[in-house]
């Protein structure tokens, strides 16, 4: 038997043993309750990085933020664009768009939401590189008030995803009088918005508490209080559901479903994401990671299929893309599918130069995501049986955010990425020479240019054509080595209703208490 096999089988035994024993839940934070009360807490594996929703990029934050903010375009339930703020608009020509904004919406501190503030939102975004947005928003030119609730917007050339775009985390409309009068450092220590809930407290690492606005444009908000709590560990998460501390809870590893199951008054629900687990790789030159017969003994090298089976219970998908099923664009040949092949990765390794094995560094975050420290050291099983010296760093997660975002990480690091956009171009940016600088510094000339005319070309067979191509190329050259696409999962109170969506996002008021 194979040694990461019987490893595989010790970290299983260890889930199930972990999954049993931790019974005790946390006493901190706001409590749930099984009545309709008319508080909701949900939990979430991590905290919320900023205030900021236009510097923030993560599925953690854009919960909070949906129901914080408003948009002109939003996701509904079945994932299609509807209109938010914007009442109507109209594509004038290639580059030309024009939105009739609603009338009587206001901000949380009572100031009308105008086109002013529609442009200086959008302004903010797609000028300023420094904000995790801005790839997603540079391609907007310019943004022109017509009048009061009128606002057109030009772009850089064609833009297919543009509604997209103005749906996304980032497009959140911040209100322009209040921070020119406050700064934009007092803003996002106390933020405003026009969406149905406002900012009452962040407590870091603990929770953020938010209230209805009465005044919100689109009906009266649902609940009286809402607090979205930050608990990392699984088993304490599920203990809080059972214990009515919480009424939701997110990322249920398959460990904790039993224990869930045994348990009146709870239920697992589960869903679908965009999210893709995969590792960065360095192509960084003087790397021993820059050699592609090193990066492909590394993807050889990695059974997906057994880390799907035997850490979640079949609900992932090994895939070959960051692109995700569910996505425009998404290449069918790269899903439900791997290339695990451990002879053939040692005979690469001795190929490429290194028959007395490679050393890697390889950073994972532990609590992040479900079992990613289990999933990191399964990897890590794997590599070292095909030859590979691995130096494990698990980190947790504000530690790691802080590594992943100062680009520290050297030969691997694993990510769970989700695509906000559910737009190929979304995912496909990493590939990219200007956004894989620093982080896997990969550049390949017709991904480059198959990336840039994609953008502009408003044939939508022609645009996901061009987008498989760049994701068989990338398959093939491995700047990133694709594990698998997440399932989702969630713990509910059963007097709770609450269906997921595809892209992660929670609507407060599209849930309901008995």
């Amino acid at each position: 038997m194979k040694k990461w096999r019987i490893n595989a089988l010790l970290v299983v035994l260890l889930m199930v043993v972990a999954g049993c024993s931790d019974k005790e839940a946390s006493t901190g934070g706001t409590s749930g309750s099984d009545s309709n009360d008319g508080t909701l807490v949900i939990a979430q594996a991590s905290d919320v990085t900023t205030m900021d929703p236009q510097n923030s990029l993560s599925t953690t934050g854009d919960r909070v933020f949906r129901n914080m903010f408003s948009r002109l375009f939003y996701w509904d339930e079945n994932m299609e664009l509807q209109p938010e703020v914007a009442e109507s608009y109209e594509q004038t020509d290639d580059t030309t768009w024009h939105f009739k904004l609603k009338e009587g919406i206001t901000f949380h501190n009572g100031d009308p939401l105008t086109a002013e503030d529609v442009k200086y939102s959008l302004e903010r975004v797609m000028t300023d590189d420094t904000l995790k947005e801005f790839p997603y928003f540079k391609q907007l030119k310019q943004v022109n008030v017509l009048d009061e609730h009128n606002v057109e917007i030009i772009t850089d050339g064609p833009m297919p995803t543009m509604l997209n775009v103005l749906a996304k985390s980032g497009a959140d409309i911040i209100p322009k009088q209040h921070i020119e009068e406050v700064g934009m450092d007092e803003f996002i220590k106390n933020p405003i918005g026009s969406g149905p809930y406002k900012y009452v407290e962040w407590v870091r690492d603990d929770r953020v508490v938010m209230e209805p606005y009465e005044d919100y444009f689109n009906g009266t908000p649902k609940w009286k209080k809402v607090t979205v709590r930050a608990i990392p560990e699984s088993s304490t998460r599920v203990g809080e559901l059972i214990t009515g501390g919480v009424d939701v809870i997110t990322d249920v590893p398959p460990n904790e479903w039993a224990r869930l199951d045994s348990e009146t008054g709870v239920e697992l629900v589960k869903g679908e994401t965009t999210r893709v687990n995969l590792l960065m790789v360095r192509t960084t030159e003087g790397t021993v990671t820059a050699d592609p017969k090193v990066r492909e003994a590394i993807d050889l090298a990695i059974d997906e299929q057994a880390i799907v089976d035997s850490l979640f219970q079949g609900n992932a998908v090994p895939v070959r893309t960051r692109v995700p099923k569910g996505v425009f664009g998404a290449n069918p040949d790269l899903y439900d599918t791997n290339v695990y092949d451990l002879d053939r990765a040692k005979k690469l390794l001795e190929e490429a130069g290194h028959p007395d094995g490679v050393d890697l560094t390889f950073t994972a975050s532990k609590g992040r995501y479900p079992l990613d420290g289990e999933v990191a050291e399964l990897i890590t099983a794997m590599l070292t049986e095909a030859g590979f010296n691995v130096n494990l760093k698990l980190l947790e997660t504000s530690a790691f955010i802080e590594d992943y975002n100062a680009n520290k990480n050297e030969e691997l690091i694993m990510i769970g990425l989700a695509d906000g956009l559910l737009d190929a171009s979304y995912s496909l940016v990493h590939y990219t020479k200007e956004r894989a600088a620093g982080q896997t510094d990969y550049f390949n000339e017709e991904v480059e240019n198959l990336y840039k005319e994609a953008g502009r070309n408003l044939n939508d067979g022609e645009r996901a054509k061009q987008y498989e191509r760049i994701q068989e190329i990338v398959a093939e050259e491995r700047p990133h080595i694709f594990l698998f696409q997440q399932g989702a999962n969630y713990g509910i109170r059963d007097n709770v209703q609450f269906t997921p969506n595809l892209n992660e996002v929670i609507f407060f008021d599209d849930m309901d208490k008995k």
